[in-house]
């Protein structure tokens, strides 16, 4: 996925975030398969499960699982029909989780090849955080950063003032 393209700046911020968020020796479920990050993850200390590539729209199992403390999702719920769902299911207490955010300027991303690798949402940052609530989550930390690209055009200027991306560290409401 990322052979000519690793998302260096992404990864450094979603990293610095999970740490100052969660301890390095916790017991993270990261939803997604396999990937460059659950390794950075693993690299930094953090022991951490991924999913099997199941559909978290038709099958929760997985994020109801005990024993974990958090439970990561960076870029996946803009994958899914109806995150609601598996958000509301999670059993962990702590939630760190990434989407990219709504760009008014651009259509929501579609593979052509690769039905997994499709936008059904993109969110703006408030309704992520209506959703979380929702779903029973507290909302404790949030953090939102762009993405320029080395490219030519109305789009790629727009993309270094316009934030891309956005992260939320929640807790499970008591």
């Amino acid at each position: 996925m990322y052979e000519n393209n690793f998302p260096k700046k992404r990864y450094k911020i979603t990293l610095d975030f999970l740490k100052e968020h969660i301890p390095a020796n916790a017991n993270i479920l990261d939803l997604g398969t396999p990937n460059p990050f659950s390794d950075i993850m693993k690299k930094e200390g953090f022991k951490v499960t991924n999913t099997k590539g199941e559909d978290l729209d038709t099958d929760v199992s997985t994020v109801t699982a005990e024993g974990y403390d958090v439970v990561t999702a960076f870029e996946i719920f803009e994958h899914l029909v109806a995150p609601f769902n598996a958000i509301k299911a999670i059993k962990a207490d702590k939630l760190v989780a990434s989407i990219p955010l709504r760009l008014w300027f651009a259509p929501a991303y579609r593979s052509k090849t690769d039905m997994w690798d499709r936008h059904y949402h993109e969110f703006e940052d408030w309704q992520f955080d209506w959703l979380l609530e929702k779903a029973g989550w507290e909302i404790k930390a949030r953090k939102k950063w762009t993405n320029p690209v080395k490219k030519v055009g109305i789009r790629p200027l727009l993309r270094y003032f316009t934030p891309r991306y956005y992260a939320v560290y929640a807790e499970r409401k008591k």
